[in-house]
């Protein structure tokens, strides 16, 4: 080979040498890429909320949770963040996700069908709860424990409707979806906006709330959640003036005195509305209400009276069954 030949070999090799770094330099590999991917989202951590006077501290981004309670697996749904959910529990309080969600909630395994139980919360291997505060409480697995097996709990505990919006909002930014959040809270004000425009004329309907009878109608208090949804769609909760405690057993005489015009029941798996109803009729002193002998009732789910994404659609629900006539 002749010098000339061999300088020109030699310029080629150079080329293609620089052509192969250039092109490695350009291409990143799986790993770098969910690198980057991470990094992105651990950007804006930590923080600290406050959950109803507990300081929660988020450092990163969960990537395993628990929704103990139907209302709190509907609203990971209702935000798109169903996939990071693990376990679910109080599956037999629900009568079911709306249609909307229901393919990404009956995708997520069930932790406990009823209250989850301390040893599966432990052995989940989550690391965060997000849990109805009757669900993460001293008679099972409590917030002190679970923080020993590194699970960080935020409680759903809302009292009022601008809570529940500040827990979705809360949410959105641990996880990062602050849109998504502003969205659904955006949407649940307009909503409700509507269903009280249409009533605003209307005279308020006084409720009772049936939740099971025995010794007495167990009954919601005006402390719980629920006598506001009933208030937002133009009811009066006649127990509103209890305050003791969220849930309450009354007798049949204190019903039968309050005169209610509708009977709220609650539809759960059991006892089924069916044999409430039943019970209802059947009852010595509560068949003397009017409400009873024009049989107006009205059911709802109970996780919908639960604070979660359901509020507007509680106060369409119940709106439409005290006002029959305004929503035809």
């Amino acid at each position: 080979m002749t010098k000339a030949k061999r300088i020109t070999a030699l310029l080629i090799s150079c080329a293609m040498l620089l052509a192969l770094l250039a092109g490695c330099s350009g291409t990143k590999s799986r790993g770098e890429d969910n690198n980057d991917n991470n990094t992105q989202a651990e950007e804006g951590y930590p923080f600290t909320l406050d959950n109803y006077g507990r300081q929660v501290e988020i450092t990163k981004r969960p990537q395993k949770v628990l929704t103990l309670g139907p209302n709190c697996t509907e609203l990971f749904a209702a935000l798109g963040l169903s996939d990071l959910v693990v376990g679910r529990s109080l599956v037999n309080h629900s009568r079911g996700p709306l249609p909307e969600y229901a393919d990404a909630v009956n995708a997520i395994p069930e932790l406990n069908h009823a209250s989850a139980t301390r040893e599966a919360i432990i052995s989940s291997g989550a690391d965060f709860i997000y849990a109805l505060d009757w669900e993460i409480s001293e008679d099972g697995c409590n917030i002190e424990e679970v923080g020993q097996y590194g699970m960080t709990v935020y409680v759903n505990s809302a009292a009022t409707v601008e809570q529940m919006y500040q827990e979705m909002l809360d949410i959105g930014k641990i996880f990062g979806v602050e849109d998504r959040a502003e969205a659904l809270v955006a949407d649940q004000k307009a909503r409700i906006a509507a269903v009280q425009e249409k009533i605003k004329d209307q005279t308020p309907v006084n409720v009772l709330v049936y939740d099971s009878g025995n010794d007495g109608v167990f009954t919601c208090s005006g402390i719980n959640f629920e006598s506001l949804i009933i208030s937002l769609a133009g009811g009066k909760n006649i127990f509103d003036d209890i305050d003791s405690k969220q849930w309450v057993t009354v007798t049949y005489e204190e019903a039968l005195a309050r005169k209610p015009d509708v009977i709220l029941i609650h539809d759960y798996d059991s006892p089924g509305v069916d044999e409430k109803l039943a019970e209802i009729k059947a009852n010595p002193t509560l068949a003397k209400l009017d409400c009873v002998k024009n049989e107006r009732f009205a059911t709802i789910t109970l996780e919908s009276v639960l604070p979660g994404d359901r509020i507007a659609y509680a106060v369409e629900t119940l709106a439409k069954a005290f006002y029959p006539d305004v929503f035809e």
